[in-house]
């Protein structure tokens, strides 16, 4: 990662702060727009993300990470609208007009799948069908965005070419039966 720009994140000049959140805030939005995000929440979940970003610039955790610092914004914001979808399935499915008495009420049914298309879903079947032990590593790393270094004594790996080779081996299964 750029170290003028981790410098530029720990600092406390507003131009520079202002520069690098300009500079990554249209292809952030240009990128999620996909993703049916209300663009009412867009500007807030990119401003919570470049936070997070600063912080984990301030507190010395983007030192080691090996991706752009474009990627581990995006990584972040995926996070948080993940996040947030996650808590308003939750409250959805509770019926809006129960308060009032004497009406019919509808039943609201959401498919929590309809927001992933046909590749996803399978994606996401087969995932659920992976050992314990490739579905746990799999999420921390992409799920949880660790490094292979920080997974390695998590998962009692001796290091972190081991994890890298496990990890390859499960993305193998994955899309071995992907094709299929």
């Amino acid at each position: 990662m750029d170290q003028k720009s981790i410098a530029d994140l720990q600092s406390d000049d507003r131009l520079k702060l202002k520069s690098l959140y300009d500079g990554f805030r249209d292809a952030f939005f240009g990128f999620f727009q996909s993703w049916h995000v209300d663009e009412n929440d867009l500007p807030d979940i990119y401003q919570e993300a470049f936070l997070a970003l600063r912080k984990h610039a301030i507190n010395g955790k983007l030192d080691t990470v090996k991706c752009g610092m474009k990627t581990y914004l995006f990584q972040i914001g995926k996070y948080m609208i993940i996040d947030q979808y996650k808590q308003r399935s939750k409250f959805e499915n509770i019926e809006p007009h129960l308060h009032l008495a004497g009406e019919e009420t509808v039943d609201i049914v959401l498919d929590p799948h309809d927001f992933l298309n046909a590749e996803k879903r399978k994606l996401k079947k087969f995932f659920k069908e992976l050992d314990e032990k490739c579905r746990e590593l799999l999420t921390l790393f992409y799920y949880r965005g660790l490094s292979l270094e920080e997974i390695a004594p998590m998962t009692n790996r001796s290091n972190a070419n081991v994890v890298k080779v496990q990890k390859h081996r499960c993305l193998e299964k994955l899309r071995s039966r992907m094709l299929n």
